[in-house]
Parts: structure tokens; C-alpha cells; sequence
């Protein structure tokens, strides 16, 4: 038996299908989205039928499941039609609204209490007070509100004025708490949305989508998609969930496992028995796709801290790795505050990096390598004690993204970070998630399938606490303005 598992990113749409028992790949698919951070939805549905074609079809699949890009706004009107291109994650022109929000409903403690977040513009609830404000028409139009997943799932089960079935309207909506808790305007801790917030952001309430549990089908394929977009009807449609939680099933996260993805940005997020409510809005009380929480930090820099020092080393970073693995920790003293593009966590969009303690017996290459590892180490773990200062518990990290490729991140990242590092084989793990939790609804069994992924490689050192240590005194004087 096999199930598909979709994953809508911000750059691209993939499809894996596997076998629903052991995991095995059987074949995957690929097709690109249109740059930019406001796109139209269908955009998205049009790479997912190209994506699924590249697959060879979906034929033979028992069961599909989506995991999509967190906070995109979809605004749709009475008729199912989509009202103007959605607000991606990364479109920060709702910030104003987000501060106005934060201030209206009693500042970020209440907002934490009420949502387990505090508005930021990636949030969908802030890109709601965007449209009311400068495009009050389109928000008068909007009938009812969901996010890129939603919006696709809705799609294969015949939803849509242009998808050929009038078997799924609006009330027909569905999304699950992983995607949901991260709109600011649901609730993780209790389940229930806040439509007060929602009316208060958009100018009046709209149609959410219900809220199934991780088990519970979506309903089936529409055979109306079948014939206008070569897909077949009758496949059980798993719930789907966002990219996080969806990465979270992929890579088989359990309680106790911090999830470390080194991308163009770097993601902490750890699977949790307990909700998160951070009135710094630091660390975001997300729910994961399984029953649980995924409390979830992200910094701006990341991958791109070892793209930046192999430039102005002008060397590849396979030599960069090489070169910091030859630098003892700590690289004598000097440490790089990794801030090249401000950064979120914490919070100083408007900070630059910084490079201190440079001697003679420092201005090396190998030392400038440990410093720029290291340094980015340290920003993902002021991460993990954020998450840690929720109450998670956190017993050892689970090392992925781009980054992970690199031998001295591997290498140096539990003398960092403190913990045991798990580096996973590569993988689509937001499809592979997707896919998961489709072979989940097919058993309804207590927990997803377990399936086996060799390859993993374990590393283990004894924590340097000098380094962090270090990096702290510099990260601090980099937060003090001249005069």
C-alpha cells in the first residue's frame, strides 16, 4: 500500500511516495513556485499537479497528506474565489499591525496567555490587519480565511469555484492544530480559535477551517479533480499540517528531541508535553501535528554565517570545515556574533556582526573558521535555552538542514550546544512528514508509524562551556550603542 506526502514551501512544491508500511521511497516529484512574498494560490495548486506528474501519478496511492509553508494568509470569498495573492511568512509590511495588535489586546503577556505567541509579521493574524487597513474592499470581500495547506488540501477534495465539483464549499475547510497555532489567532493550549482577535485584525469574523484531530481523514480526492487536473479521485486525504510540525513527524521526533535545522535561516523547535506562552515573543507556543506542542524559536542567521567567512576566506566550505577542525575550541579567544542580517532571536533587527579578540596568533584562517562555526552554534543555542526556559525538556538534538553538511558543524555542535547531536540521513522531511501522517490516518493506530531511516550518524563531546561563555560577553557589547 502506498501513501503520498506533498510539501508546499515557499520556493518549491515536493512529492514523495512511499511505502505505507516500511517507509521505502518508491518515487518523488518536483515543480518551482514563483519568487516573491505575496503569490497567488493558484500558483501553488498549478506546481502541485506539475509536481505530481514528475512523481508518476498518484495512482496506486491509498492515501495524501500536505504539509505547507506556516502563516500564509489565503483570503477567499463567498464563492470560493480567492480575494488577492496571499501574504507569504517572510512579507514584513504588516509590522505596524502587529505592534498596533500587541498594544490593543493588553500587550505581549496577554497575547502570550491568550495564543502561546506574540504578533510578529509573519503572522497570519497581523497580514489580516494589513488588508483591513490599506485594502479594506478586499477585506469586506473575505468570507472566510486559510492558510496555504489548507487551501490545498480543500483543493484535491473539489473545493474551489474553478476545480469542476461543488462537493466541498467553504464550511468544508479543514486544518489541524500544528498549522493552526500558528495564525495568532487559535490557541494550542486550549484548542479553541479566538475569533475576537480574528474580527478585531480582518473588521469582522470569516470561515476558519475546522480543526481535525491527527488521525482524522479529510475527506477523499474529488473525482471532479480527476478530470480537471489528472489527478485520481477516492484517495483518503490526511488532515496535513505546517512545515514544522511536518518536518517534526519526517525526521520522527519524540518528546525530549530539540530539532536544529541550519538553513538560510536556523529553526529550533523541540516536541513537548507542555505548551509554551513566552511573553517575549521570543520562543512561539506552536502545536505539533501528534497531540503535542512544538515550541519554536527561528534566527535570520544561519548557513549563510559559513557562506559569508568562506567568502572572505575564498575558500569552498569544504575547506572552511576542514580549516576549523584544525582551530582548538574557543579558537583562542576570538568569537563572531553571526547578526550579518540583524537578527530575531534576540530580538535586534538592526544589529550588524561583530568579530572580537583578534591577536596575532588569531588572524588565521583556521581560527576565523571555529570562530564563524562556533559563533553560529551559539545563536541556536540561546535558542535552546529559550525552549528550555518553557519547561521542554531537552535530551539531545536532531541536526538537519543544508548546514548539517558541513563536518565541523557536525563535529562541534555538542561541545556547543551541550547535548548529544543526531544528524539524520538527507531528506524531504516535510513531505516525508506529510506522507507519515497519511499512513497514520490509513491505520488510525495511538502513534505514526515507526519507519526505519539508516544512516543516521551520532556525535558526542564533552560541552566547552567557555565558548558560550565567551560569545555571551561579545554578544552583549555588540547590544550597546556608540554614545
Amino acid at each position: 500500500m502506498l501513501v503520498a506526502g506533498i510539501d508546499s514551501s515557499t520556493q518549491s512544491c515536493k512529492v514523495v511516495i512511499r511505502d505505507a508500511e516500511s517507509g521505502s521511497l518508491v518515487r518523488e516529484g518536483r515543480a518551482s513556485h514563483p519568487d516573491g512574498t505575496e503569490v497567488h494560490p493558484d500558483h501553488w495548486w498549478a506546481a502541485l499537479q506539475q509536481a505530481v506528474r514528475s512523481a508518476g501519478g498518484l495512482n496506486g496511492v491509498a492515501a495524501v497528506a500536505v504539509g505547507g509553508q506556516q502563516h500564509g494568509m489565503v483570503a477567499l470569498d463567498e464563492s470560493g474565489a480567492v480575494v488577492r495573492p496571499a501574504l507569504l511568512w517572510n512579507d514584513t509590511r504588516s509590522a505596524p499591525q502587529a505592534a498596533r495588535l500587541t498594544e490593543q489586546f493588553g500587550g505581549a503577556q496577554a497575547w502570550a496567555d491568550a495564543v502561546g505567541l506574540v504578533p510578529v509579521a509573519s503572522f497570519t493574524v497581523t497580514k489580516l490587519a494589513w488588508m483591513a487597513e490599506h485594502e479594506p474592499q478586499a477585506a469586506e470581500r473575505t468570507a472566510a480565511v486559510c492558510l496555504p495547506h489548507d487551501y490545498l488540501t480543500w483543493r484535491l477534495a473539489g473545493g474551489g469555484p474553478a476545480a469542476g465539483s461543488p462537493s466541498a464549499g467553504l464550511e468544508d475547510l479543514i486544518t489541524d492544530r500544528g498549522d493552526a497555532s500558528g495564525t495568532g489567532y487559535y490557541s494550542a493550549a486550549t484548542g479553541e480559535y479566538r475569533r475576537d482577535l480574528l474580527a478585531a485584525a480582518l473588521g469582522h469574523d470569516a470561515v476558519l477551517p475546522r480543526v481535525l484531530a491527527p488521525t482524522d481523514p479529510a475527506g477523499k480526492t474529488a473525482a471532479g479533480v480527476a478530470a480537471a487536473a489528472g489527478l485520481p479521485g477516492g484517495i483518503t486525504l490526511g488532515p496535513g499540517t505546517g512545515d514544522n510540525a511536518a518536518s517534526a513527524l519526517g525526521v520522527d521526533a519524540r518528546p525530549g528531541d530539540v530539532i536544529v535545522s541550519v538553513g538560510t535561516s536556523g529553526v529550533v523547535c523541540a516536541v513537548s508535553d507542555v505548551p509554551a506562552a513566552d511573553p517575549t515573543g521570543i520562543v512561539a507556543g506552536f502545536a505539533d501535528a501528534a497531540g503535542g506542542y512544538l515550541p519554536l524559536i527561528a534566527t535570520l542567521n544561519a548557513a549563510r554565517v559559513l557562506d559569508a567567512v568562506a567568502r572572505i576566506l575564498g575558500v569552498g566550505l569544504d575547506e572552511l570545515s576542514r580549516l576549523a577542525l584544525s582551530a582548538p575550541p574557543g579558537a583562542g579567544g576570538l568569537a563572531l556574533v553571526p547578526y550579518l542580517e540583524g537578527e530575531r532571536t534576540p530580538n535586534r533587527p538592526d544589529a550588524t556582526g561583530a568579530l572580537h579578540g583578534l591577536r596575532l596568533d588569531t588572524t588565521t584562517p583556521a581560527y576565523l573558521a571555529r570562530a564563524a562555526v562556533e559563533g553560529l552554534l551559539c545563536g541556536l543555542a540561546d535558542g535552546l535555552d529559550a525552549i528550555a526556559g518553557q519547561g521542554t525538556r531537552i535530551d539531545r538534538v536532531l541536526l538537519v538542514g543544508g548546514g548539517a553538511r558541513s563536518a565541523a558543524l557536525r563535529e562541534i555542535a555538542p561541545t556547543v550546544l551541550g547535548r548529544p547531536v543526531v544528524v539524520p540521513p538527507p531528506g524531504e522531511y516535510v513531505a516525508d512528514g506529510a506522507a507519515r501522517q497519511a499512513a497514520w490516518v490509513l491505520t488510525d493506530g495511538a502513534s505514526p508509524p515507526h519507519w526505519e531511516r539508516p544512516g543516521s550518524r551520532s556525535y558526542e563531546a564533552d560541552p566547552v562551556p567557555a565558548v558560550r561563555e565567551r560569545y555571551a560577553e561579545v554578544r552583549e557589547l555588540t547590544a550597546r550603542r556608540p554614545g
